[in-house]
């Protein structure tokens, strides 16, 4: 009796954790499944279109300033692109995904300007390379972030690390905004940088006493059971 009662204890255990860990993941990368109803366009080194349809999103290196954003279709089996994105703040989440788009005429794609993640005050602002942000900013009137047309065939590389070289390519890239114009202006223009945290109390280098208590927590609920089961 005892030994079934230690067995779903620890079975138990393992279960909070396999959880614990798959809900970190999930939003650590920010993994989203969106549902176009018509095509839209995305950066490219040429103007890449998505027809209407199912496709994932989710951030390929999440510890920098500047985001890498990954397109991939429904079943994850095919990257469409890997495309710089710079963080841009608003007021006020919201609990579903949000994603905003430069408008066009009636019938044209629509070019996907930048993705929120549920919950989350910042974004992710879309870079293009520069000749179709030129053409963007031109049907929109408003400045549009580019890369240099140069660095856009590392957009379309099929990467899944962000060591590899098309997305440090991407990552060392600079960025700058422009105008309808043709006029270069500051990244400052386009995105609004998130504001200056205050100093937060120091963290634990890891979530191993997080993950013991859940053990623990975990073990007592299975020696409860034991007891339940002895009488």
């Amino acid at each position: 009796m005892f030994n079934r009662a230690l067995l779903l204890a620890f079975t138990t255990t393992v279960l909070c954790l396999t959880f614990s860990n798959t809900a970190s993941a999930q939003n650590f990368n920010r993994k989203t499944t969106v549902t176009f109803s018509a095509p839209v366009e995305i950066p490219g080194p040429s103007a890449q279109i998505l027809p209407a349809g199912k496709y994932v999103f989710r951030l390929l290196d999440a510890l920098s300033d500047r985001n890498v954003v990954q397109i991939f279709s429904s079943d994850e089996s095919h990257i469409y692109a890997t495309i710089l994105a710079i963080p841009n703040y608003r007021l006020k989440a919201t609990d579903k995904t949000v994603m905003t788009f430069a408008e066009r005429a009636v019938g044209d794609p629509q070019a996907i300007r930048a993705w929120f993640y549920p919950g989350d005050n910042w974004g992710q602002e879309f870079v293009y390379p520069k000749k179709q942000a030129l053409e963007i900013a031109r049907i929109t009137k408003l400045p549009v972030l580019y890369i240099p047309d140069e660095v856009a065939p590392n957009i379309v590389a099929p990467v899944r690390t962000a060591s590899e070289p098309p997305v440090v390519a991407l990552k060392e890239a600079p960025v700058r905004a422009i105008t309808p114009t043709g006029e270069e202006v500051a990244v400052r223009e386009v995105v609004e940088p998130p504001p200056v945290k205050v100093a937060a109390l120091p963290k634990t280098a890891s979530d191993l006493p997080l993950l013991a208590l859940a053990g623990f927590l975990c073990l007592t609920v299975g020696m409860s059971l034991r007891r339940m089961c002895a009488r």
